[in-house]
């Protein structure tokens, strides 16, 4: 009975949903305006409603309610409407949380723009397949969003209009996935970053982005490839960099780069684009020719007064200037020079430039210590009259160009302390030539094989030749002398066999490596120096395939050469099982020694890395070649084989403290302490102190986070990874840099601008300290968006003992003294974070407040005690002494000293009063 019962039942139910329609969720709409339309009443079909039409299932399709004055908020059930294909509810005053739109998969098109809605769920557009237009522009109280990845499933979308929306972070780069994509208009909200690479792919028409509030930064150059620009609007924004050629932009009609900060001289096509009618140029510090386009272009910029074109009108600049120009363009047209050189005539008072006052020629140009990337011009060749050419402590990187050599008059050439690589041209005896600090220079680093270049000498004879013989021609003199050669060579191999078998002898505990490539037999020499991260335990990581130790270059602080096959032996040929980590640019594989010594080797391929991890690769060995510091990871050696390049560090056994902190349990690792957190917090402070104002050289590291601190077996802390490591400008001056870093931790500044100080990594730091408080991420994106940002929440949240007991990581669990010094630290990371950088305290202080907080560490070996302590006994000179060893020093001014004291003031002029010690705010 039961049975014939049921299956009735169950078809009724069946026919019932299949014939369900969208009663219920349209009368929750209307009852959610206020008021609804006059004609939306219960008295007729919703499908006879003003805006509403169905299909023939009485299913809607689309709801259209312009400007109709309506208010009041959008019910979730919205989103069970399955056959709705277009809602447009612009220009109304719809307030309250935007429903999620997710999986209705016939929706085409959202029209939202000119409402008041407060906050948009972070899966609002997921599984939009069939999505073609979003808009949501001007909608002031939005709570801040950012566009969504998962935008890149929608494949139809073709038209992305969000203007006044409080959207911010970076554009998603996957526009070029989107083949009918045309129109992104993002205009005044507070996105960051650079234009992604994806518009060069694209098929974007018109490009709004103008009036972000902090400013898009970065070059343009990837409107080059963007063929079907009609409109660009990029005014008000932190642009950098020179106009790129926009001659394939045929349709280009309307371009609008005023109010930024372009530099370099303007390209030719630019005035020739066929369809422009509308161009402004102003408030830029653009350089070279004043343009002079079509008749019938509105053309906008002020001249001299603002941008630093060479003249006021159109005309040709003075052909020194732009041999200067030219100079400039190959370092990328820096901000200092646009700034400096104005006018047509290069010896007026041009910043860096002396000239022969009677021939008015260019005979100095004094680049040093300017902070500048790029290469080296060949153009300088055309400054005829030269006379001093000073370009040491810069960044530059590839050849020296060989024109150089044709300079008559040149008497003075430095490039030292730079990147640059390739064969080194030779010059007159006449001229002082400096290239010291290039650690690649007379090798070709493209490359790849490993071995020392030649040191380029065109002395003697080519090989097979006779080196010198006799001018006559008597055969027995010829004889002879091959006779005295033969028995050279001869007793050259058999001491050189001789050497080897001692060698062998010597090492045979090392044992012996058998090349996969060649099959030649290689040893491997002990002779690292105790200093070397482990210890004292000396290593065996020197090793070159000729066996000859004398051929391999071994630079400052002991980094080596070391060949590729002793890095597949000690790795177990790279084998997964002993991966560490994953990264940008490579994996990094954990080594042992024969001695049982622990390495850790970055591996990194060329065709993967690209000239941005190339750059990386040789910033790493040249900040690490320069400073040693018992908490910064020491760099033990490189190799280059073929398309690779790799590191090897010193391993710490605990990992990072990312990991610490955000995967403890996962990774079975117990809850750090307070006392752990705090000197690990010192640790990395004496480190980026060091780093700051300690070394021989000042360096920002640009790239401070929780995954860069490594942890040894004692939990104390080094600072890694320094592929983004930057020279530290003199003084309260800032340098202009790409913007790279990690999101979350970039200082407001730098993120606006490009430009940074030391400061970027004390705000950096700050936001470790959060981490270390709270146990949160920097950027979560599993939390609520209006916690998302930890330091917009530690800011609005920690405002007193309260707030910061609530906020604090809760597996601290403090007692009264140990919370005392938590709302220290917290205030520190207050100052640390400041908006303005000069507000911020230098590390110096920092390492002054975590000092007193840290109990005097005592070493984990007993024979540490002799590495770190001082001998009462000893002179004054000899404890100095001991100190500049054991902070890795070679001069006095290098000192780091065991507490990090120092003459900084408690607290430094400009300090941000944010924060109060005596609520902790």
């Amino acid at each position: 009975m039961a049975s014939q019962i049921s299956l009735p039942l169950l078809l009724f139910l069946l026919l019932s949903l299949t014939s369900a329609d969208d009663t219920a969720i349209m009368t929750k709409l209307s009852t959610s305006f206020k008021p609804p339309p006059s004609d939306w009443t219960g008295g007729t079909s919703y499908c006879q409603w003003s805006g509403i039409n169905c299909d023939n299932s009485n299913k809607v399709t689309s709801i259209n309610l312009s400007s109709k004055s309506l208010s009041g908020t959008l019910p979730s059930e919205i989103s069970q409407l399955s056959q709705l294909k277009t809602l447009a509810l612009q220009r109304n005053k719809l307030s309250g949380t935007l429903p999620s739109f997710a999986n209705l998969t016939s929706l085409q098109e959202i029209f939202l723009d000119g409402n008041d809605f407060t906050s948009v769920p972070q899966d609002f557009l997921l599984g939009l397949t069939n999505l073609q237009t979003f808009s949501l522009s001007d909608n002031f109280n939005l709570a801040p969003w950012q566009v969504p990845g998962y935008l890149i499933e929608s494949s139809n979308l073709g038209t992305f209009t969000a203007s006044n929306s409080s959207i911010f972070g970076s554009i998603p780069d996957f526009f070029d996935s989107l083949p009918t994509f045309q129109n992104l208009r993002l205009s005044y909200n507070n996105i960051t970053g650079g234009l992604p690479k994806s518009f060069g792919g694209s098929q974007i028409q018109n490009l709004w982005l103008n009036n972000q509030k902090r400013g898009l930064s970065g070059g343009i150059d990837v409107l080059s490839d963007m063929s079907q620009l009609s409109q660009v609007w990029l005014h008000a924004n932190a642009f950098t960099g020179p106009v790129p050629d926009l001659s394939k932009c045929v349709n280009l009609f309307d371009l609008q780069l005023r109010d930024n900060l372009f530099t370099g001289v303007l390209p030719p096509s630019l005035t020739d684009l066929p369809k422009l009618i509308n161009i402004s140029l102003q408030n830029n510090k653009l350089q070279g020719e004043f343009p002079e386009f079509k008749t019938g272009v509105k053309f906008e910029a002020e001249k001299t007064k603002i941008n630093s074109f060479c003249r006021d009108t159109p005309g040709a600049c003075d052909p020194q200037v732009n041999v200067l120009l030219a100079i400039a363009g190959s370092f990328g047209y820096p901000m200092s020079l646009a700034e400096a050189w104005t006018g047509n005539d290069a010896c007026d008072e041009w910043t860096f430039v002396t000239c022969d006052s009677q021939r008015k020629s260019v005979t100095v140009l004094n680049f040093a210590k300017k902070h500048f990337s790029g290469t080296i011009s060949p153009a300088f060749a055309n400054l005829t009259s030269l006379r001093n050419l000073l370009l040491s402590e810069n960044d530059l990187t590839g050849v020296i160009p060989q024109s150089l050599t044709t300079l008559s008059q040149l008497v003075v050439l430095d490039v030292s302390n730079n990147n640059l690589s390739g064969p080194v041209p030779k010059f007159k005896p006449t001229v002082k030539f400096t290239s010291d600090g290039n650690l690649f220079l007379g090798k070709d680093v493209g490359g790849g094989d490993g071995k020392k270049p030649g040191s380029g000498s065109d002395s003697g004879a080519p090989n097979g030749g006779a080196p010198g013989g006799s001018k006559g021609s008597s055969t027995s003199g010829g004889m002879i002398a091959g006779v005295v050669i033969a028995v050279l060579v001869f007793v050259g191999v058999v001491l050189f066999v001789s050497y080897k078998c001692y060698v062998k002898k010597r090492h045979r505990r090392f044992g012996r490596v058998q090349s996969p490539e060649d099959g030649k037999e290689m040893t491997t020499g002990n002779v690292m120096n105790g200093n070397n991260g482990y210890g004292g335990t000396k290593s065996e990581l020197q090793s070159q395939s000729s066996g000859d130790h004398s051929e391999m270059p071994v630079f400052e602080g002991g980094n080596v050469v070391i060949s590729v096959q002793v890095l597949r032996q000690v790795t177990d040929n790279f084998n997964e099982n002993n991966i560490l980590g994953r990264g940008g640019f490579g994996v990094v594989y954990k080594g042992e020694l024969h001695d049982g010594t622990q390495i850790a080797v970055k591996r990194m391929e060329s065709g993967v890395m690209g000239t941005k991890g190339l750059n990386e690769f040789q910033a790493e060995i040249s900040v690490l070649t320069k400073v040693r510091h018992r908490h910064l990871v020491a760099l033990l050696g490189y190799c280059i084989n073929g398309n690779e390049r790799l590191l090897v560090y010193e391993y710490m056994p605990q990992g990072t403290l990312s990991q610490h902190l955000f995967e403890c349990r996962e990774l079975g690792y117990p809850p750090l302490s307070w006392k752990q957190r705090v000197t690990i917090a010192l640790d990395v402070a004496r480190g980026v102190e060091y780093l700051h104002s300690l070394a021989q050289s000042s360096f920002i590291h640009r790239d401070l986070k929780p995954s860069n601190i490594l942890l040894g077996d004692d939990m104390r802390a080094k600072v890694a990874d320094f592929g983004l490591v930057k020279n530290a400008p003199d003084g309260k001056y800032s340098v202009e840099t790409r913007l790279a870093g990690t999101f979350g931790y970039l200082a407001p500044e730098y993120a606006a601008t490009g430009r940074v100080t030391t400061k970027v990594d004390v705000y950096a730091f700050g936001v470790v300290l959060m981490e270390i408080i709270t146990g949160r991420k920097a950027l979560d994106g599993t939390m609520p968006d209006e916690r998302s940002h930890l330091v917009t929440w530690f800011r609005r949240v920690v405002i007193n003992k309260d707030t910061i007991r609530k906020a604090m990581d809760q597996t601290l669990d403090p007692d009264e003294e140990t919370f005392d010094n938590i709302c220290k630290v917290a205030e520190l990371a207050g100052h640390c974070t400041a908006r303005e950088p000069y507000q911020r305290p230098d590390m110096g202080h920092a390492v002054n407040v975590l000092g007193p907080l840290v109990e005097q560490w005592k070493p984990s070996r007993p024979e540490e005690e002799d590495s770190y302590g001082i001998d009462l006994h000893m002179s004054l000179p000899q404890a100095l002494e001991r100190w500049q060893s054991d902070e890795g020093t070679s001069t006095m001014n290098d000192i780091s000293f065991g507490q990090s004291y120092s003459s900084i003031p408690s607290k430094p002029s400009g300090f941000a009063d944010t924060f109060d010690s005596l609520d902790c705010r």
